[in-house]
């Protein structure tokens, strides 16, 4: 549901004229409207209120400082990629302590900037980034908080160019080697590990996928904590689909949430 209509014929963005917008800034322009994103974001905190939660918008899907003060303001977190973004999250007000930087290719220079800012976590791709974070948080004399992204092996029934939890892909560390990758990240004097990250897909129209790697990360974090880590966050990646064509999203009322500790 989005609050763009027709009325006698003309495009409406809440009760704004799109064609009055057109005429007053000129063309090409983008319009977002506020109620509906508000919206969409209290759909996922009614659906966790009963668990401690955390909604985190990727900013690769809108950079807009408005936008982004909108989930700041409701009391969500920001999912980042890089450097520009972590300063231009700072810039719309959003608490580092809500910020997560995911993605692969890290500098150690974002890295660096990162951990000065104080964020919630890194999303770790690799036993090599690992490294590299281990060594820029010992140079600033911190630790680095992690979570690191583990690919349960799950088809997430999307496009095959946005799958990204199946055992082929080029994304994260294999399940069945993550306690051993775990391992290793504890050993590290400079990390904490403190949650573990899937991300299966985008796009995603189903719920039964969610639940498959819901079950199998469950065993792993069992897993992890009866060998000593405490893992406190969960971040589940990924989103769910909305309609192109003729998909069917799932409604809210069956929708999983992106991101919480547990």
């Amino acid at each position: 549901m989005h609050d763009f209509r027709f009325k006698k014929g003309k495009l409406y963005c809440e009760d704004v004229s799109i064609e009055a917008l057109a005429e007053k800034v000129g063309t090409p322009l983008y319009v977002y409207s506020h109620n509906t994103l508000r919206r969409h974001f209290l759909a996922y905190q009614k659906a966790f209120a009963k668990v401690p939660h955390l909604i985190a918008f990727a900013m690769k899907a809108n950079a807009n400082l408005a936008v982004l003060r909108l989930f700041a303001k409701e009391g969500g977190g920001i999912d980042i990629v890089s450097e520009g973004e972590l300063h231009r999250a700072l810039a719309a007000g959003v608490d580092p302590k809500k910020m997560v930087f995911a993605g692969v290719g890290k500098t150690r220079k974002e890295m660096a900037a990162a951990l000065r800012a104080g964020i919630l976590m890194f999303n770790v791709e690799s036993a090599q980034e690992l490294t590299a974070l281990d060594e820029v948080a010992k140079s600033l004399g911190t630790k680095a908080p992690v979570a690191l992204r583990v690919n349960p092996d799950i088809n997430p029934k999307t496009h095959p160019y946005i799958s990204t939890g199946l055992k082929k892909s080029k994304f994260g560390i294999e399940i069945t080697r993550a306690v051993e990758q775990y391992q290793l990240a504890s050993r590290l004097s400079n990390i904490e590990v403190v949650g573990i990250h899937s991300h299966i897909g985008s796009q995603l129209t189903q719920i039964k996928p969610f639940v498959d790697a819901l079950k199998r990360i469950s065993k792993l974090i069992e897993e992890l904590r009866g060998r000593g880590m405490e893992i406190k966050y969960w971040d589940i990646g990924g989103g769910l689909g909305i309609t192109y064509d003729a998909e069917k999203p799932p409604s809210r009322k069956s929708s999983p949430r992106r991101s919480f500790p547990c």
